[in-house]
């Protein structure tokens, strides 16, 4: 038995490290089109858009102030409002609810002949994610000969943020990107600020190439 539970913790940790490299980083897919202008005495204002950045609150704020610090970074300054500004930067970012993985025990499987790996949501029914942008579904289902028959479980969150830029007056886009990833938790104030560091790794980038990109997790917000 314990031998058997070993192996099941050892499948367990491997479909779990699937979703970023440790528990320090963060594995990402990063999307960028670009037609960014050179750094020359711009100005930007970054304001909500989608997601569960609302309308703009203390959390957006908090993020956004990344965002302002990757492009002032970059050469372009901070207006005072978005008014005054000759770029306007629009955030959007979330994570879902969650969706159970199952992994089999291989030692079950030996014995019993199943195999595979499960990804659904325990019980019937749908998975709707929490993104105000759509998103896919996963069917559920609920069957109790499966309980307790060599399957072991964790949860996997999609996180992800958006990133429009386009020139204030004419709205013409100047950049739109989106980075997500897979991880084991649904803390904002872990996956958005890495997010945000892939978002801007290679910033601007090339345009209509997506790429892999591995980034460090920040530290918890106490």
């Amino acid at each position: 038995m314990r031998i058997r539970s070993f192996a099941a913790a050892i499948a367990l940790g491997a479909a779990a490290l699937t979703l970023s490299a440790c528990a320090t980083t963060l594995q990402t897919r990063v999307t960028r089109y670009q037609a960014m202008p050179a750094p020359q005495g711009q100005t930007f204002a970054v304001v909500p858009d989608g997601g569960m950045a609302g309308n703009g609150g203390l959390e957006f704020q908090r993020y956004a102030g990344l965002v302002a610090q990757q492009l002032q970074a970059r050469g372009y300054t901070p207006a005072t409002s978005p008014k005054g500004a000759s770029m306007i930067v629009q955030f959007g970012y979330g994570v879902d609810q969650g969706q159970v993985r199952y992994v089999e025990d291989p030692f079950y499987r030996s014995r019993f002949g199943y195999g595979g790996l499960y990804g659904s949501y325990w019980g019937g029914g749908f998975y709707r994610p929490r993104f105000g942008w759509g998103g896919g579904y996963s069917w559920g289902w609920d069957d109790p000969f499966w309980y307790g028959g060599g399957i072991d479980s964790y949860v996997e969150y999609h996180s992800r943020i958006d990133l429009h830029i386009r020139t204030a007056g004419t709205n013409q886009p100047l950049f739109d990107g989106r980075a997500q990833a897979r991880s084991s938790t649904d803390r904002l104030d872990v996956v958005i600020p890495s997010l945000v560091d892939a978002m801007f790794t290679g910033f601007p980038g090339r345009s209509g190439e997506t790429v892999k990109i591995t980034v460090p997790t920040r530290p918890p917000a106490r």
